[in-house]
C-alpha cells in the first residue's frame, strides 16, 4: 500500500463513528497507531480535557516504557496543556523558553532519546476536547508535510469524537422520550383497569396509583404495571372529592 493510499484509509477510518459499537477509546488508539505509522515521529498519545478538568491521556500508542512515561509526564504540562488552553499548536523544539517553562517533561523527554515533542489542538471552531500528543528524535521540529498531516488527523478526530458525542446525546434523548411515552401509556391503561374494576372516577384512580407509588417510594410506572398484571397492591388511598376510592388498587 502506498503512503497516499495509507493516508486515504486512515481517513476514512476516522470518518467511520456514527456506527452502534461505536468505541471512543478504540477509535484514538487507532489514530495514535496511525500517527506513529504515517509520520516522522517516535510515540503519539491523544489527550482529552473534559469540562472542569485538567487534560489526561486517552490512548497512548504503546511505543515501550521510556515514552509512556514521558507521556505519563505530559498530564497538565509541556505542549500539552499549551494546546488545550490556547488552541494552536505547540513545539518544544526551536524554544528557549522550554526547559525553563516545562523542566520535568523535558528530562523525561531527552531521558526517552526524544529530542522535541508537538502538541496539535484536537479543535473545531471554538471547541478545543484535548490535543494530539507527538514525540520525534529528529533534532528539528516536524517538517510542514508531516504537520499539515498532523492537523488534519486531529480535525478528523475531533469531528469525529463531537459527532458520536452528538449521536450518544441524540440517541439518549430518544431513548428517554421512548421511556416517557411507554411508561404514560401504562399509567393509563391501569388508571382504565382500576376505575374499571372499583366503580371510581380516572381521576381518583390515578389519585390512587400516586398515593400508593408515593407512600413506599416506588415508581408510578411500576406501580401501574404491577396494575396491569393483576398483581394486589395493597394500602391506604386518600379520598377524593365525595369519593371514597378502595383500600387496593
Amino acid at each position: 500500500m502506498s503512503r497516499e493510499q495509507h493516508i486515504a484509509r486512515t481517513f476514512v477510518d476516522l470518518a467511520d463513528t456514527l456506527v452502534q459499537d461505536f468505541d471512543d477509546a478504540e477509535f484514538l488508539q487507532q489514530m495514535t497507531v496511525r500517527c506513529t505509522e504515517l509520520l516522522d515521529v517516535v510515540g503519539a498519545a491523544v489527550f482529552l480535557e473534559p469540562s472542569g478538568s485538567g487534560p489526561h491521556a486517552a490512548a497512548p500508542h504503546d511505543g515501550g516504557p521510556r515514552l509512556l512515561e514521558v507521556l505519563r509526564g505530559a498530564y497538565g504540562r509541556g505542549p500539552v496543556e499549551g494546546a488545550c488552553s490556547t488552541g494552536r499548536t505547540v513545539t518544544t523544539e526551536g524554544s528557549d523558553e522550554a526547559a525553563a517553562r516545562w523542566p520535568q517533561f523535558m528530562r523525561q523527554l531527552h531521558a526517552a532519546d526524544c529530542t522535541g515533542a508537538t502538541a496539535v489542538p484536537l479543535r473545531l471552531r471554538d471547541d478545543t476536547v484535548g490535543s494530539l500528543l507527538l514525540l520525534h528524535t529528529a533534532g528539528r521540529p516536524l517538517h510542514d508535510g508531516d504537520l499539515d498531516l498532523a492537523q488534519a488527523l486531529a480535525r478528523a478526530a475531533t469531528i469525529g469524537l463531537l459527532h458520536a458525542r452528538t449521536h450518544h446525546q441524540s440517541r439518549t434523548v430518544t431513548e428517554q422520550l421512548r421511556g416517557a411515552l411507554d411508561s404514560r401509556v401504562v399509567v393509563e391503561q391501569a388508571k382504565g383497569l382500576l376505575s374499571a374494576r372499583h366503580g371510581i372516577s380516572l381521576d381518583d384512580a390515578f389519585a390512587l396509583l400516586r398515593h400508593y407509588a408515593r407512600s413506599r417510594q416506588l415508581r408510578l410506572s411500576n406501580v401501574a404495571r404491577d396494575v396491569i398484571e393483576h398483581q394486589p397492591v395493597p394500602g391506604p388511598v386518600p379520598s377524593r372529592r365525595h369519593t371514597r376510592a378502595p383500600d387496593t388498587p
